[in-house]
């Protein structure tokens, strides 16, 4: 891999991701939610569960999941219409919804699920390039989380999650390949890649396109071989955020438990004192 010849924001190099954040438990009545950010692309990705399967499942004792993806009206600088008053759904909302759906199927048990759909909601709050591949990261956090929390309250029996997925997006632009394209990136490249990858390094997804130039098998390697880096980088990245959380979470617990025994010793010496 080579030095990128091509000025990025935040002077990132060709095989840098953008900066991550993610904001756990962000709702309330979700049983797992994410905010995700890569750079300035911010996505909500909560997971809850029906106790129902679509007709094509009923009977066979195996569960479903959907997805759904939507941006919000002020989430690009032209405001989106909403779906709701077009009355009508949106040709690129349904295609990525799909691909979130396909992409989290992949590391789901449904025989372990019963008679179960879960679903996915991802929603763009900032857009910035990258929404759909930060949909489906955000959302294999948020589903692991859901999960865990089901586990925890005897809903499911047993963990239905075989791994964890991540998608990145990989450009061609002034002839050198480029790791999580922003918005400005995108609208100039002359190819755009799609991976959506297992954290087992399984491939589950690879969409693209080239546009006004086409591109040689080395190429198409170079833009390979920097996928596969940059989801495996991603991988990494995201369990440090879980890490964070974890300790943060325990830091919490301890307070809590700190907080409850110094009030428990005082109570306990004002009924001494008042006898």
């Amino acid at each position: 891999m080579s030095n990128s010849s091509v000025r990025r924001y935040a002077e990132r190099s060709f095989n840098e991701l953008r900066k991550i954040k993610a904001t756990f438990n962000s709702f309330g009545y979700a049983s797992g939610s994410v905010l995700f950010e890569m750079g300035r692309t911010k996505v909500l990705c909560a997971v809850s569960m029906q106790h129902k399967v679509p007709p094509f499942l009923r009977g066979k004792k195996k569960g479903w999941l959907t997805a759904e993806y939507a941006m919000l009206p002020t989430s690009t600088g032209v405001r989106t219409q909403r779906e709701s008053s077009t009355m009508k759904k949106n040709g690129r909302s349904v295609e990525i919804s799909r691909l979130i759906g396909r992409s989290l199927r992949t590391i789901v048990d449904f025989n372990l699920l019963g008679e179960r759909t879960i679903i996915v909601d991802c929603d763009v709050l900032q857009a910035d390039g990258g929404t759909r591949t930060a949909c489906i990261t955000g959302a294999s956090l948020a589903l692991r989380i859901a999960v865990n929390k089901w586990l925890q309250d005897k809903t499911l029996r047993s963990d239905i999650l075989t791994g964890s997925v991540a998608a990145l997006s990989v450009g061609w632009l002034q002839g050198q390949a480029l790791l999580d394209l922003d918005f400005s990136e995108d609208s100039k490249a002359d190819a755009d890649f799609n991976i959506v990858m297992t954290k087992a390094g399984n491939l589950v997804e690879f969409q693209g396109a080239v546009e006004g130039s086409t591109l040689s098998w080395d190429q198409f390697e170079q833009v390979r071989s920097l996928a596969a880096f940059g989801v495996n980088s991603l991988f990494e990245e995201c369990q440090k955020l879980v890490e964070i959380n974890l300790a943060r979470r325990e830091q919490y617990k301890n307070q809590a438990n700190k907080k409850s025994a110094g009030t428990s010793l005082f109570s306990l010496q004002n009924r001494n004192q008042s006898r």
